[in-house]
């Protein structure tokens, strides 16, 4: 119970420093990058990057087996129902699209991690122009000594 209690106070904390960072201060640039030299950000990156070049093996390898994925009303809850559903599809969107990272804060708290990013998305997927800015929250864990991403919420 005590790590729950922990695990929910720090995505408070993450949720407001990140809606005060994504409201704007004249110092804008200043901290909106924190974190993304540690090895949990390095999952969520390589993570990233294998959705961008269309990697399977290495997206799933930086998913918890039991990952939930909430993305567009829907739900996915483990990294083989991911794979085998909207990972091609993301993959093939990702490959049509231009993303911009615009902020990416990273909070480690023991054995839990808390990454948070705002992008800028644009191009053309199936004849249709794109252009927005799309939040992504991951929540990871350390299991046996490495960082898996145990949640993913993504929304536009």
């Amino acid at each position: 119970m005590k790590m729950k209690t922990i695990n929910i106070l720090l995505v408070l904390l993450m949720t407001f420093s990140f809606a005060a960072n994504a409201h704007g201060d004249k110092n804008k640039d200043k901290g909106l990058f924190k974190g993304i030299d540690t090895p949990a950000a390095k999952v969520v990156l390589a993570f990233h990057q294998a959705l961008e070049t269309g990697n399977q093996k290495q997206a799933r390898a930086q998913l918890a087996d039991d990952v939930t994925i909430f993305e567009g009303g829907r739900v996915e809850r483990s990294a083989d129902e991911y794979a085998h559903h909207h990972m091609l599809s993301d993959m093939k969107y990702l490959a049509a699209m231009k993303s911009d990272t615009l902020e990416h804060q990273v909070t480690i708290l023991g054995n839990t991690a808390i990454s948070a990013s705002r992008s800028q998305t644009t191009g053309t997927h199936k004849g249709v122009e794109r252009n927005y800015q799309g939040m992504e929250t991951m929540v990871l864990e350390k299991q046996n000594g490495e960082w898996k991403i145990k949640h993913i919420h993504w929304s536009h």
